[in-house]
């Protein structure tokens, strides 16, 4: 299991060598500098605390300042916790780059959903509009709160209602890497991503690498062999 962060740039689209056109996103990844590593003795379970993106020292708190003081590394934006076996070869003041990542990896993408505010059900939860016609005064409502004669005295948990969208974290599963680039510091990932254009996402390796390896093999196989990116 492998892990890395980076930040989703945008959609773009590369061609594979019989001139079909394939939708990819483009994801920067700048190393990732190895702050702290979390022990099983020590903090109870094993990870490394890595830094993303260069921030001015003035621009930090004490705390934060003492975490890359102690380190013996540059002042960074972001901190997240990278977890896996092929993770603890990491000493802290090395970094990870891109490259821990091949062409036709099979990875998971987990991000921040694009945030809709308060919507309705129509539009959360994908439910029929109600009568157009003249004369009816219900259409975009939440409809019916009636419990078929079950505890008529409450909602029940998890009713469908109106309420704030997106803004949560979503996974992507068995997206597969076209393209890396470590001179470039980029990976390009066949499909969609969560998340608006320069928000923080993790790469990891696929969890269907583990746990459904027939069906890794038919996904990769369906990819074509991408041409060369500009």
């Amino acid at each position: 299991m492998k892990e890395i962060i980076g930040r989703k740039m945008g959609m773009t689209q590369v061609y594979a060598e019989d001139g079909t056109m394939y939708a990819v996103t483009v994801i920067e990844v700048l190393p990732n500098v190895v702050t702290q590593v979390k022990t099983l003795e020590k903090d109870g379970y094993e990870a490394i605390q890595v830094g993303y993106e260069d921030k001015k020292e003035k621009n930090l708190n004490n705390c934060e300042k003492g975490i890359f003081h102690k380190a013996g590394v540059d002042t960074k934006a972001e901190l997240f916790e990278l977890k896996g076996d092929e993770m603890k070869q990491f000493q802290v003041g090395s970094s990870v780059t891109c490259d821990i990542f091949k062409e036709n990896d099979l990875v998971d993408i987990i991000g921040t959903s694009k945030g809709r505010g308060y919507a309705g059900v129509i539009k959360r939860w994908g439910h029929k509009i109600g009568p157009k016609g003249h004369g009816s005064g219900y259409h975009r409502g939440q409809g019916s709160f009636a419990n078929n004669g079950r505890c008529n005295n409450r909602v029940i948990p998890g009713k469908k209602m109106s309420g704030h969208m997106g803004n949560q974290s979503a996974t992507v599963l068995a997206q597969v890497i076209v393209s890396v680039n470590k001179d470039k510091n980029y990976i390009l990932v066949k499909g969609g991503v969560p998340g608006p254009k320069k928000s923080i996402v993790k790469i990891r390796t696929s969890v269907k690498n583990i746990k459904h390896p027939t069906q890794v093999q038919a996904i990769i196989n369906r990819t074509p062999v991408v041409a060369e990116a500009n």
